[in-house]
Order: structure tokens, then sequence, then C-alpha cells
């Protein structure tokens, strides 16, 4: 049974002969019931702080937690990050080295096809050049054949009526 400051305020004995001194009684009830107040007092204070504490005790671990969560997924992210870099580098280098490898195979086959123009180029030169050869030889030797034939005529006028045949070496020859 629980005793409250108020009940051993009002607490009354009979009285009897030889019993106890009642002013004394009252004193000491009064003090017991003041001690009493300040002890529940006292009690609801720390009961008022343990909740308190509870409260707090509770805030801190759901902050510990969120920061635990935020942590983690900090590190996730980082890690995913990092990732997500060494893969987009990675892509970056293949994708240079492809276009590395385009613009080689590219050069090489205008590398190829320049040479094919220039091959093609040198034969058209020289079958140009011969032709020309060919014809400024044959221009020349019909201007030193004219010329032969008027020094022929000059000298022996019964050239041309088939008594006398020069043969084209022999008249290239006296050039």
């Amino acid at each position: 049974m629980k005793l409250t400051p108020l009940e051993v305020k009002r607490q009354q004995f009979k009285k009897v002969l030889r019993g106890y001194d009642p002013v004394e009684v009252e004193t000491f009830l009064e003090m017991i019931s003041n001690e009493l107040e300040d002890y529940i007092r006292e009690g609801k204070e720390h009961q008022e702080k343990l909740i308190e504490m509870e409260v707090q005790l509770r805030d801190y671990k759901n902050m510990e937690k969120t920061l635990q969560q935020t942590l983690m997924q900090a590190q996730e992210a980082s890690g995913k990050s990092i990732s997500n870099s060494r893969k987009e580098a990675q892509l970056i280098v293949q994708e240079a080295d492809l276009k590395a490898q385009q613009i080689l195979d590219k050069a090489r086959q205008d590398f190829a096809r320049i040479k094919d123009e220039i091959t093609g180029m040198k034969a058209r030169k020289q079958n140009i050049m011969s032709r020309l050869k060919v014809l400024l030889s044959s221009e020349i030797d019909l201007l030193k054949a004219l010329e032969i034939d008027d020094e022929v005529l000059q000298r022996d006028p019964s050239y041309g009526t088939g008594k006398d045949h020069l043969e084209v070496d022999d008249i290239l020859k006296k050039l």
C-alpha cells in the first residue's frame, strides 16, 4: 500500500494513557510527510528526465540509423559513380580506337586510290609521251625525207622516176 504525504498528515492515532507525545508524533508525521513529498517530487522529476532521455536516446538512435543509411548510400553512390566513370572512360577509349581505326582505314583507302590514280596518270603520261615521240619522230622523218628529196632532186633530176630508189634507212644514215 502506497502512502501519500496527505495521508501521512491526516493520520490520526488513538489517545491512550502513557502513549506517545501527540506534538512529537505530529511533528514527526509532518517531517515524514514533507520528506515523502520531496521523494515523490524527485521521483517525478527523475521519471520526467528518464522519459526525456529515452526520447533523446530514441532520436539519437534514429539519427545514427539515418547517418548509417546515408553513409551506405553515399558509399554505394560513390561506388556506382566510380564504376560508371570507368565504364564511360572505357567507352570513350573504345570510341576513340574505333574512330582512329576508321581514320586509318580511310587514309589507307585514300592512299591506295591516289596511288592507283598516280599509276594510271603515269601510264597515260607514258602513253602520251610514246605517241608524241612516235608522231614527232615520224614528222621529223617526213621533214628529213622532204629535205633529202629536195636535195636529191636538185642533184639528180631523174629521182622519182623509179630509176633511183633510196631506202629510208639510207636517208636517215645520211642525216
